[in-house]
């Protein structure tokens, strides 16, 4: 590696190539800039691509496939115990992720980003040191940057240990097996998600949570409709609970719990930490400007996703939740926008958030428990998936639609679905938010049928108080 004078000069450096990295620095080529993206993988994608959104959807689909065999055999038709050939299907996961990666790599060459392999960290408010091994240069001079690192899965102490057997939401993509019986610590998204994989592909599952409840965010009414399909497929789920010791001897976790009258020490074959996650703000060299971070490790931004550098732009998982990807890509196209000197901000009027369990739980905007936090008057219109022919068609009848809309004016304030394929009908209800629409713009949109996005239709119906297909005594 040169250690030579020569500095590479910028219009743009991106820190981070992953949802909102890359697709800032695009949209920074398509307007005309000079653009340089540093990411330590090969290929741009960042954690979503490589070690979170896709693959994990990827086993998911698989985990689903397994059920639906299984529930097919109560309508007539059996397909046998699957064999499962894990050396396969995580090629197959492999597979998925190298073909998006492979193709953002070529999306970048065309465009003429130039790439670089490495860490940067910050030299001083305009100056980049770069780590790497594969470039003549360790210095970017930039006139402006965009910091989007992403973040990494959370630790907690005690838990922290180097033993393969203790696997985070990361190592836990790569199936190195399939446990006989894997903890799980952590009633999150990311624990739900994977212990549904893994309870798919047949360990007994165990999870863990240490508050009162599984899934914080969504209404309870959403959550227990999944909780009433999930818990029979897990060994048990633990609430109230946290891990207070482990021990890792002959080849074995043994865990002790805290919250447990019978048996509070168990064995498992593995132990999985999905605890959350946390922002990747520290050593990037922040202390060398005037970037500021909060309390929680956020990189502090305003609505134009500039920090208190003006020059430095942060955007995605390190700047703030919600720590979703389809957030950090608008937050990106913003902050490429501004920097080509263009007047906007990042002001959605809600952004969805989507678990992607079975089945699924999606929502945005107000949620009714919210607003009874708020004390605001709300109007709740519910459909009942067991009234939808296509729900039943499916043998899915379970899930749930609604929407919360104003009193007065029946504007749509939030909305939530639980139900198969739930993450693709939330769009419509975030463009209704976003639009400023009625219960009656989403009523008397003609929906096709039998389709799932009929009972976001039936919703706006019912909080109209006409419901067609539910009779609510008056």
């Amino acid at each position: 590696m040169s250690n030579g004078p020569e500095v590479l000069d910028a219009d743009l450096v991106v820190l981070g190539a992953g949802p909102g990295g890359y697709a800032a620095a695009f949209r920074a080529a398509d307007l005309g800039l000079d653009v340089t993206l540093i990411d330590p993988e090969a290929e741009p994608g960042g954690v979503c691509l490589f070690r979170g959104c896709i693959p994990s959807k990827a086993l998911l689909h698989q985990a689903a496939l397994i059920e639906e065999a299984a529930a097919a055999a109560e309508r007539g038709i059996g397909f046998g115990k699957p064999a499962i050939d894990l050396a396969r299907l995580r090629a197959w996961k492999d597979g998925v992720v190298q073909t998006l990666t492979s193709g953002l790599g070529r999306l970048a060459k065309s465009r003429g980003v130039r790439r670089i392999r490495g860490r940067g960290v910050f030299h001083d408010r305009d100056l980049l040191e770069v780590n790497t091994e594969d470039a003549d240069w360790t210095r970017v001079r930039f006139r402006h940057c965009i910091i989007a690192t992403g973040s990494r899965p959370a630790v907690i102490p005690g838990l922290d240990t180097e033993s393969p057997l203790v696997m985070t939401s990361t190592s836990a993509l790569d199936l190195p097996d399939t446990p006989a019986r894997l903890l799980v610590v952590g009633g999150g998204y990311i624990g739900l998600e994977l212990a549904t994989v893994y309870a798919a592909l047949g360990s007994a599952v165990t999870v863990v949570e240490m508050t009162d409840a599984l899934l914080p965010g969504p209404d309870r009414d959403l959550v227990r409709v999944l909780e009433k399909r999930l818990t029979p497929k897990l060994d048990a789920v633990l609430l109230g609970t946290k891990v207070a010791g482990l021990t890792i001897r002959d080849g074995q976790c043994r865990v002790r719990l805290e919250g447990v009258a019978d048996e509070p020490e168990r064995i498992f074959d593995r132990l999985l930490v999905a605890a959350g996650r946390r922002p990747n703000s520290s050593g990037l060299g922040l202390k060398n400007t005037e970037i500021q971070i909060d309390d929680h490790g956020f990189i502090v931004v305003d609505e134009q996703r500039r920090t208190h550098e003006p020059q430095v732009f942060a955007i995605g998982d390190v700047a703030g939740e919600p720590m979703l990807a389809h957030k950090a890509t608008h937050e990106g196209l913003v902050a490429a926008e501004v920097i080509a000197g263009r007047d906007v901000a990042f002001e959605p009027a809600a952004i969805p958030a989507v678990i992607y369990t079975d089945p699924e739980i999606a929502w945005c905007g107000l949620t009714e428990a919210q607003a009874k936090r708020d004390e605001r008057a709300v109007v709740v219109g519910r459909f009942p998936w067991a009234a939808s022919g296509r729900a039943l068609s499916l043998g899915r009848g379970e899930g749930v639609t609604k929407l919360v809309t104003e009193p007065e004016t029946h504007r749509i304030l939030g909305g939530g679905v639980v139900g198969h394929g739930a993450g693709d009908l939330i769009a419509e209800i975030t463009h209704a938010i976003e639009m400023g629409a009625v219960a009656e713009d989403l009523a008397l949109t003609v929906h096709p049928h039998p389709t799932l996005s009929e009972t976001i239709m039936e919703a706006a119906d019912a909080a109209l108080g006409m419901s067609v297909h539910v009779h609510k005594r008056r």
